[in-house]
C-alpha cells in the first residue's frame, strides 16, 4: 500500500511537469519561417515609399512585396543572383524567398532609390 501511494505521488507530480514540457515544445515548433512578412511599396507621382527602411526577416521566411503603382516599372533585388522584378500599374504582389543571411537591398532605378533593406538572419 505504501508503495502504491509513493508511485501515485510521483505520477501526480510528474504530470504537470510533462504538461509544461509539452506546452514549450508546441510554442517552439511554431517558427516565423512559415509566416509571410509583407512589405508595402507605393509609387506615386515620381516618388516611392518606403524610402530606405530596414525590415528584419528570418532566413527562409517568405517575403511578399505588395507594389501599388501609378505606372509599370521594375524592382531590383540585390541578392547573390540579382533579380529584376517587373510590376504593373495598379497592385502587384511579388514573393521573395531569401535563404542567405545578410542585407538585401530592394531598389528602383526610376526613381533612383533604395526602397527597403531586408535584413535576413
Amino acid at each position: 500500500m505504501r508503495r502504491t501511494a509513493t508511485v501515485l505521488t510521483v505520477m501526480l507530480c510528474a504530470v504537470p511537469l510533462l504538461a509544461g514540457c509539452g506546452d514549450d515544445d508546441t510554442g517552439s515548433s511554431t517558427t516565423s519561417e512559415s509566416e509571410t512578412k509583407t512589405v508595402e511599396i507605393t509609387f506615386a507621382d515620381g516618388s516611392v515609399t518606403p524610402n530606405g527602411e530596414r525590415v528584419e526577416v528570418e532566413a527562409g521566411q517568405p517575403v511578399e512585396l505588395v507594389v501599388k503603382s501609378d505606372e509599370p516599372g521594375e524592382l531590383h533585388v540585390h541578392t547573390t543572383k540579382e533579380e529584376e522584378l517587373p510590376y504593373g500599374a495598379g497592385t502587384t504582389r511579388l514573393t521573395l524567398n531569401l535563404e542567405q543571411p545578410g542585407v538585401v537591398d530592394v531598389e528602383s532605378h526610376d526613381p533612383k532609390a533604395v526602397i527597403v533593406q531586408l535584413e535576413v538572419s
